[in-house]
């Protein structure tokens, strides 16, 4: 197929354009004020039973954006970390640095002190939102940031009274889940929007950088891509456009089960459901099923976003039989391949069909998806969205006829501008035609449909949750019984793949693989830990020595 064929634009759903419009004076900002304008007294968010409108997120999110301007007197284009689960301070605080006009710094609360403390160095965060749960991680990792203000939320923060405070008191006193801290030039989240100061409007535009979404490497080490205004807007309304036909604005009530922080939930759950007027439920620990179904029974739903785990997990338990699927009208996945046998179990339960995407970060994150109109799995990642140039290439740089695998590759206004800070990997990340190398690799067919076939990374996708093996390796290493490890991707049921590592002992050395894994939870999130360990006495190797991660698998 050569770069110039589209053969996917016969197959839209009815009503959708091939091209979508993005203008220089496009903004998040701006997007919100318009839903603000439209939809005021319509709720926005709602969590632990506490449901704010569109005109209290539009208050909320000025009062932030005043204090970071003139409380903590920071500057247009500084950075600012969010550390948060999905909580209603999560929109508060994004909305207020986007209005502020400074960059969004996504960052998972679960990471350890070691992940922490490098994305806060590279992306040069002057402040940091964080939930109290975490506090004392980031005690650990403030050590060489460039960190001058902390802003810490109670879980309860904003419940009102007197939930609020019995929440707080619950998670600290009675569940325990904040270990004692000490930051002692941190503000409380309600002093830093009870001050009274006014948000100084920004002039912003589609050029202007609004987030750094961490995504790993083959290094190990994340990189921040930077994704601009204009990305984000062009990718809502790619997928506002895409489902246009089955959504009514105003109306739509999305449950948000995968975390803000993470690219999918925040254009296609955050910011897609801000610009139509909809409702995002907020669910803080999905795990918790059933605290999830229990939530899911309070609300007539009409959207979910989701991976695969996510909904064989749900579709399997035996109280998903209480809820009420009725209104669902669209059931999205992407992150990891959704399996045939879940998007069948997901089809008896709910009556619907899962709609099979595909993204990455680079690209704010949708790329492809199959159109609402479909009714049963088809096993493709779908059709490229409007505005979005795709081509598979091979290792040549070759195009690859229709029907070949190749290397799929993407150009579209939702691209990324490049890494921040980091000029070699962004050189990299692109064809020099300009194609943004996704490292997956693709089979497309006649009507334009995607499959996903191989993966030219050695990423490995946990519950849509990325791993990359050099970055699990070097934390291996550091066990000092361990020679030599080497890290692969093996299936699992439950969670898609599963991190798999094989190691060489040291000569003389012993250790089991608790205390593998032990040594690994002190410096990985709790999803990269090894679940799989398997000892041997030498690893397969190329003839300089490198270790074949292929071979293992």
């Amino acid at each position: 197929m050569t770069a110039t064929a589209r053969p996917w634009l016969a197959n839209y759903p009815p009503g959708v354009p091939a091209e979508i419009e993005v203008a220089p004076d496009d903004s998040l900002a701006r997007m919100l004020e318009e839903a603000v304008a439209l939809y005021a007294d319509r709720p926005a968010f709602a969590s632990f039973g506490r449901t704010i409108t569109f005109a209290e997120l539009d208050r909320l999110s000025r009062q932030f954006a005043a204090y970071l301007q003139q409380g903590l007197k920071l500057q247009r284009g500084d950075r600012v970390a969010i550390m948060l689960p999905n909580l209603l301070q999560f929109p508060v605080v994004l909305y207020g640095i986007l209005r502020a006009g400074m960059v969004a710094v996504n960052v998972n609360p679960l990471y350890t002190a070691a992940e922490l403390s490098h994305q806060l160095k590279d992306a040069g965060a002057r402040a940091i939102v964080i939930v109290e749960n975490a506090a004392a991680v980031l005690e650990q990792a403030l050590p060489g940031t460039a960190v001058e203000h902390i802003v810490v939320t109670g879980i309860g923060d904003l419940l009102g009274f007197p939930k609020g405070p019995l929440v707080n008191f619950a998670v600290r006193h009675l569940r325990r889940l904040v270990k004692p801290w000490r930051l002692p030039a941190a503000v409380r989240f309600r002093s830093a929007i009870a001050h009274g100061f006014s948000c100084q409007p920004v002039a912003l535009g589609s050029s202007d950088l609004a987030c750094l979404q961490y995504t790993g490497g083959t290094t190990g080490l994340s990189r921040g891509a930077m994704l601009s205004h204009g990305n984000l807007v062009a990718n809502i309304r790619q997928c506002n456009t895409w489902f246009g036909g089955y959504v009514v604005r105003g109306q739509e009530i999305v449950i948000t089960a995968l975390p803000l922080y993470h690219v999918y939930a925040l254009t296609c759950n955050c910011f897609c459901y801000t610009d139509i007027g909809g409702l995002n439920v907020l669910i803080t620990d999905p795990r918790d099923l059933k605290g999830f179904i229990r939530e899911l029974r309070r609300w007539p739903f009409t959207v979910m976003t989701g991976v695969n785990t996510l909904y064989q997990h749900l579709a399997n338990h035996p109280d998903v039989a209480t809820v009420d699927f009725s209104h669902l009208k669209l059931t999205s996945a992407g992150g990891m391949a959704v399996m045939e046998a879940t998007a069948k179990r997901w089809a008896e339960v709910t009556g619907g069909t899962v709609l099979e995407g595909y993204g990455l970060s680079e690209a704010s994150p949708v790329v492809t998806s199959n159109p609402p109109t479909i009714t049963a799995y088809t096993g493709s990642i779908g059709l490229p969205y409007p505005s979005t140039d795709v081509v598979l290439r091979d290792d040549e740089g070759r195009d690859a006829p229709l029907g070949q695998p190749g290397e799929l590759c993407v150009k579209g206004p939702q691209v990324m501008r490049g890494y921040w800070g980091n000029n070699g990997a962004s050189a990299t990340a692109f064809t020099p035609d300009g194609w943004l190398r996704t490292g997956d690799i693709a089979v497309m067919d006649e009507q334009g449909y995607l499959r996903i076939v191989d993966r030219k990374k050695d990423m490995i996708a946990v519950s849509g949750l990325k791993a990359y093996p050099n970055e699990i390796e070097n934390v291996v290493m550091r066990h000092p019984a361990v020679l030599e490890a080497a890290c692969i991707g093996v299936p699992d049921q439950n969670t898609g793949e599963a991190v798999k590592v094989f190691i060489v002992l040291q000569p003389g050395q012993s250790a089991t693989a608790d205390d593998i894994r032990a040594h690994c939870r002190a410096g990985l999130t709790p999803f990269k830990v090894p679940k799989h360990i398997e000892f041997r006495d030498t690893l397969p190797k190329s003839n300089v020595g490198k270790i074949l991660r292929r071979a293992l698998r």
